[in-house]
């Protein structure tokens, strides 16, 4: 076990790595001038001075890709000289709204897609299917964004229009000053991530929980005397989640990267808003750290996949 966690940490170190001198080969050795670069077009030129010195370019260019390694090992990701802060700190604030959604919404919609794609499973061609997959197919056809303006228009203007707030128009607020006002404010943005997400783990779990619903060993423990419950929760539902964990990981990863659309909609000042600001601001060194960031958080999401294998599966252990 010891061996295995050891094997995964260092590839995905490895991983970090290659991504990193990516990045830095990128925007640092690339044409042009990297300090112009990361300080952007109306840069003055003392200020391009003290970038130049800062990024050490008299260097050569593996003693700079060095620094900036061990600079990012350290926490260090740059300085934004479009905000006059360290990219640590301003991603630091950021952090908090996109992991309210991303947690807030997985429960969610694992919550709502698992029991639903079980019911089709244990009752495929019933009504009970029938429903399932007409939710299945219009949580899929759905874009997150015309869900989001739909849900601002029907449960917030249209209320408001008539004297009542049901909902908050946007924004976050911190868990830690208010708890309730937290969750308020992110009841729509979880709810709309959530129903979308919801289909696509409805499908995975009904189309895994066919395949092992007709193994042997399912009509082995049936004709023990199993209850259904049992077969179903204990038995087939355990041989299917290994696809689930692997989705799950994957998902939330990516989403703790920037849930860019969602945040945009319902102006939650999260880590896929910086992103966009950041591209279109041409603020390199954020870019720089969220790319670092979202990398670090797929490395994560998949050792932490990798043990949960272990634990599912004997043929893994």
């Amino acid at each position: 076990m010891i061996r295995f966690l050891a094997r995964r940490i260092a590839f995905g170190a490895g991983v970090l790595l290659v991504l990193s001198a990516f990045v830095f080969f990128l925007f640092f050795v690339a044409p042009g001038d990297p300090a112009r670069m990361i300080a952007g077009d109306k840069a003055t030129e003392a200020q391009l001075a003290m970038v130049r010195k800062n990024l050490g370019v008299d260097r050569p260019v593996i003693a700079q890709y060095g620094t900036f390694l061990s600079r990012a090992l350290t926490g260090d990701l740059g300085f934004s000289y479009r905000n006059q802060q360290p990219v640590a700190q301003i991603i630091a604030r950021r952090i908090p709204a996109t992991l309210s959604l991303v947690a807030g919404a997985a429960l969610l919609w694992l919550a709502i897609g698992v029991p639903i794609g079980i019911m089709s499973a244990r009752h495929p061609g019933s009504f009970r299917d029938r429903i399932g997959q007409a939710f299945i197919l219009t949580g899929l056809s759905f874009p997150t964004f015309v869900l989001g303006m739909m849900s601002l228009y029907l449960l917030y203007f249209l209320p408001k229009q008539a004297g009542l707030t049901l909902f908050p128009p946007g924004g976050y607020k911190a868990l830690t000053s208010n708890p309730a006002l937290w969750a308020w404010h992110l009841l729509l943005p979880w709810s709309t991530l959530a129903l979308t997400m919801a289909a696509v783990y409805a499908r995975l779990t009904r189309g895994q929980m066919l395949d092992v619903m007709g193994e042997d060993y399912i009509r082995t423990a049936r004709a023990k005397g199993l209850s259904e419950q049992r077969v179903v929760w204990k038995h087939g539902m355990r041989a299917a989640l290994t696809p689930l964990v692997t989705q799950l990981g994957a998902d939330i990863a990516l989403m703790l990267g920037g849930v860019i659309v969602i945040e945009q909609v319902y102006g939650l000042q999260g880590v896929g808003a910086l992103a966009v600001q950041a591209v279109t601001n041409q603020d390199r060194p954020i870019i720089i750290g969220v790319v670092l960031l979202g990398g670090l958080f797929i490395v994560a999401a998949n050792i932490i996949v990798d043990l949960f294998y272990v634990l599912l599966d004997p043929r893994v252990r």
